[in-house]
């Protein structure tokens, strides 16, 4: 995971405080500028996080890529995007910046990111609190397919392949192998 990150401004007023709604249209300001700034198309942005903590805003901007990021990508981002807010005078006075690759334990939320990781193995969790773990086989708009081991007590292990609407899945995260 790689991970840049810049305390960026001045003083911040103590009375400073972002509201739900102040927060949601401040994500989607934010979310904009990033995706304007990403080097290509093969890149995007996962998820924008505002928090407000310690009476100076926070701003997480998760980013990955179809062939792969490096930090350089993540500092252009942070400064290009830094430097944009700071210009529309987004935030009134002192925050913090960070832009980073979500990692390997962040759980898949856009079938982009589900199509980058076909062929290696996912923990699933489904809405109805059943976890399988398989390898990904293959995406489409409305599910995916994984091919799971089943063993049942007594017989031999056999691989079957099962698909499931991402609707029903609440969370996937790819497992790393260290063989």
């Amino acid at each position: 995971m790689w991970s840049i990150i810049r305390a960026l401004g001045g003083d911040i007023s103590p009375l400073f405080h972002l509201s739900a709604s102040k927060d949601m249209n401040l994500k989607q300001e934010i979310e904009e500028i990033a995706n304007k700034h990403l080097p290509d198309e093969a890149h995007f942005v996962v998820e924008v996080q505002v928090a407000d903590k310690s009476n100076k805003p926070q701003i997480k901007i998760l980013i990955d890529s179809d062939t792969g990021l490096d930090i350089g990508t993540c500092a252009k981002v942070s400064r290009s995007v830094g430097e944009e807010i700071e210009a529309m005078e987004l935030l009134p006075g002192a925050y913090v910046l960070e832009v980073s690759s979500p990692g390997v334990d962040y759980p898949l939320s856009s079938k982009r990111q589900y199509n980058k990781n076909v062929g290696r193995r996912l923990k699933v969790s489904l809405e109805e609190g059943k976890e399988l773990e398989g390898t990904l086989l293959s995406v489409s708009d409305t599910d995916i397919k994984l091919k799971v081991t089943k063993k049942e007590k007594g017989k031999k292990a056999i691989e079957e392949e099962i698909t499931l609407p991402l609707e029903l899945i609440k969370k996937s995260i790819v497992l790393v192998s260290f063989k």
